[in-house]
């Protein structure tokens, strides 16, 4: 697939993505979302809705899971509720916006991504844990990423729309890391600092179908 960067034009959002992200998060991910993963996705803006769709339903789906097996731990089952409330939210609403464009909701297959980096995951806990608290910072921080990757381009409606999960996804990838911290008290940065190194590997590498979490394309 030939990608063109140079036809990569705003459409009159002034605020770029570096304006929008929180400089936590911009140091936290080991680099930005590549110019060819955008071109990707403005050439595909009716899989772009259904698998952020999905992304949102599983997103959900993993805090009630954590809600379900880490019963003792407040602060865990405080900070899922809240994060599982909202990512149906977000699911509703962009549900929402497919119908109003004509958009079917459909089954997608799964990109690489979660499942690269849950291959690496250890096997007990709190390790375990550890490693899944982790692993959805990431996902939060890069969809924060790409949300704001994405604003400049996008018309009115989706551009407020993005800007509004922006706040939320910033939030939610801060409470994955003080949630990891808790586990333990010992330093988790070297484990950070593999999920980061493996996270960038995946979104940088060529992948051969777009998702809202793939790599570039071959």
């Amino acid at each position: 697939m030939s990608i063109q960067l140079a036809a990569l034009q705003p459409v009159g959002h002034s605020l770029q993505a570096e304006d929008l992200l929180p400089e936590s998060l911009h140091q936290f991910l080991a680099c930005p979302t590549p110019d060819q993963w955008l071109q990707w996705a403005l050439a595909n803006p009716d899989i772009l809705l259904i698998d952020h769709a999905q992304c949102e339903k599983k997103a959900a789906s993993t805090a009630m899971s954590l809600l379900y097996r880490y019963v003792s731990q407040s602060l865990l089952l405080s900070k899922m509720s809240q994060l599982a409330r909202e990512e149906l939210l977000h699911f509703e609403q962009v549900v929402g916006l497919m119908e109003k464009r004509g958009v079917t909701y459909r089954h997608l297959t799964a990109s690489r991504y979660a499942e690269g980096l849950r291959q690496h995951m250890r096997s007990n806990d709190p390790e375990r844990l550890i490693d899944v608290l982790i692993i959805g910072a990431l996902i939060e921080a890069r969809s924060c990423e790409r949300f704001a990757r994405l604003i400049p381009y996008l018309d009115e409606e989706l551009a407020r729309f993005y800007r509004t999960l922006v706040k939320s996804e910033g939030r939610h990838f801060e409470d994955y890391l003080l949630l990891a911290r808790q586990q333990t008290a010992d330093s988790i940065d070297d484990r950070i600092a593999f999920f980061v190194a493996r996270e960038a590997e995946l979104i940088t590498s060529p992948d051969t179908a777009f998702r809202f979490h793939s790599g570039v394309p071959v």
